[in-house]
């Protein structure tokens, strides 16, 4: 891409491996690089202020990744793995009971024996200790936001944004020019519906013969509860109430160490209802019978919402591209059933890592390392994959309650047999093409909270130690504000309001007219603006390096 003439050169540096993303993929990566050879130089950028800022999930971890990059990890002090799973619950819900379904009728990949509930925000802080420890250089609070190309179209490096551009776009006194991060392989570890992996997918028509990618939004709290509410490893998942039916989604209560219980409720994007407010759904489910004596008497500690990629084995996109490849959830390697995704994002790092060093020691580079696209579908992921492709269709296609009997039984026969009697079924619309008009939908009337269990979202927002630059460009872009008003807010009665777990969007009456507002410092850096606008308006790209959220421990 061409600069403005009046700006500065970047400085470059140039590495072996630029890594984007210091999630559990890209520090993954970086690890086993270095464990291959010593003499790769690997840098890792991450847009976070610090590793872990920006990291949220659950989680359970399952430990088959970290057990394949680090062997003999448990014999070491200081590891984040501190509660094992020791109990085990799935519930239906219904609006003022509930039903425990028993363990044995759920197919064994659901079964967290020998997991770990963990934070992952932990996890990654260490990760990258060790990374450094091997000589990885890591750059928090530098948001890459540009892919360099050579004259072929192949992928040479990234470049990191300007600092200090003031809102009307041009530099402040406190400007400075990004950096130019050039490698002879680049790795795109962003997460779910990176801005980089979203530019590559469509450059190079990665989702060609793939189907569209599915989501759903998490989002989740962290509570200090009394002694006598905490059961250390306990780990609790329901679906049903609040949803609907016809509503994908579900909930965890995951008790860690220290009487921390982490709760986290998780709506499908592809819901058709633009009424439907998922922070209100989360705040509801806590008041259950079933559920609301855990809090009793607790502490709301943190907030933060994330999308999840849903589509799994038949979603993931073509992972090698000239120059690179996409890893962990840039590539969207989560079970949905199991609501875990990191055990895989550390696979495909390790994946990458060993095929890429390989291409490097035969004096490649900058070519396409297709290795690795031909490698995951056999391998562990893959495997793990494989088995659970039908649940979210069927999920979709026949609701809750017979969708997911049917998934159930799907995943029994590819754990007995290794076949599905459905074969390989396809998610069909995007979430995006999901939501329907507001004309044939009723608005939903949720209760207001009480500052003691259910919340607003502006105090929840606080807790997420969420901050941007009140003078810089919005980081949030409408490419066609008439479009927004004529269609999201016209016709789908602005689900922008609703759908987004931070209040960054509003529609203010001025002069007469409703006004669309963006309330971009608000932002947690989720992406479901960015995934669910019906006409696909808004595009999510990085603000300054370092801003968003700081998560201490998600």
């Amino acid at each position: 891409m061409s600069e403005p003439q009046d700006l500065p050169e970047r400085e470059s540096m140039d590495f072996d491996v630029v890594i984007v993303g210091a999630g559990p993929a890209g520090l993954a990566a970086a690890i086993r690089l270095k464990q291959v050879n010593p003499e790769l130089s690997v840098v890792v950028l991450e847009k976070g202020a610090e590793v872990g800022a920006h990291i949220l999930s659950g989680a359970v971890v399952d430990p088959i990744g970290i057990d394949r990059l680090l062997p003999g990890w448990r014999e070491e002090e200081g590891h984040p793995f501190r509660t094992e799973v020791k109990d085990d619950q799935f519930l239906l819900l219904g609006p003022a009971g509930s039903i425990r379904l028993p363990n044995f009728a759920m197919p064994p990949l659901m079964s967290n024996h020998g997991n770990y509930i963990v934070s992952l925000g932990l996890v990654c802080r260490w990760l990258a200790e060790k990374a450094e420890a091997l000589g990885v250089e890591i750059y928090p609070g530098f948001a890459a936001t540009e892919m360099l190309y050579n004259d072929e179209g192949a992928v040479v490096g990234v470049a990191t944004g300007d600092m200090g551009v003031e809102k009307n776009g041009e530099p402040g006194p406190n400007f400075a020019r990004g950096m130019e991060l050039r490698g002879k392989y680049t790795l795109i570890g962003e997460g779910v519906r990176g801005s980089l992996a979203k530019q590559l997918i469509a450059k190079f028509d990665l989702q060609k013969d793939r189907e569209p990618q599915k989501f759903g939004l998490g989002i989740k709290e962290l509570w200090q509860v009394k002694p006598e509410n905490h059961k250390q490893g306990l780990v609790q998942h329901s679906f049903g109430w609040p949803l609907g039916m016809k509503t994908g989604g579900g909930s965890f209560l995951y008790h860690l160490e220290d009487n921390l219980v982490a709760v986290g409720f998780v709506v499908h994007l592809n819901y058709k209802n633009p009424y439907l407010y998922p922070f209100e759904e989360f705040q509801r489910f806590k008041t259950h019978p079933a559920i609301r004596g855990t809090f009793e008497g607790g502490k709301r500690l943190t907030y933060g919402a994330r999308a999840i990629t849903e589509g799994g084995w038949q979603s993931v996109p073509k992972l090698s591209f000239p120059g690179g490849a996409l890893i962990g959830c840039s590539a969207g390697f989560v079970n949905l059933p199991r609501i875990k995704g990191s055990h895989n994002a550390v696979l495909s790092g390790i994946l990458s890592a060993e095929k890429i060093a390989d291409a490097i020691a035969a004096g490649r580079a900058n070519d396409e390392p297709v290795e690795i696209e031909n490698g995951w579908r056999d391998s562990a992921i893959g495997q793990d994959l494989k088995k659970v492709r039908n649940v979210k269709p069927l999920w979709s296609r026949f609701g809750t309650a017979i969708g997911v009997a049917l998934g159930g039984l799907d995943m029994w026969t590819n754990t007995l047999f290794g076949l599905s009697v459905f074969g390989t079924l396809k998610h069909g619309k995007t979430d995006a093409q999901s939501l329907e008009p507001a004309a044939k939908h009723k608005k939903i009337d949720y209760p207001r909270p009480d500052g003691v269990l259910t919340f607003d979202r502006l105090s929840s927002v606080f807790l997420s130690n969420t901050n941007h630059e009140e003078n810089e460009p919005v980081h949030l872009k409408v490419k066609d504000m008439a479009l927004q008003k004529s269609s999201e807010h016209d016709i789908y009665a602005g689900p922008s309001t609703r759908y987004c777990p931070a209040g960054v969007y509003e529609w203010v009456e001025k002069d007469g007219e409703d006004v669309f507002v963006i309330n971009a410092q608000n932002c947690v850096h989720c992406k479901t603006c960015d995934i669910k606008d019906p006409n696909q308006n808004i595009n999510w790209v990085p603000p300054q390096g370092g801003e968003g959220p700081v998560y201490p421990n998600m």
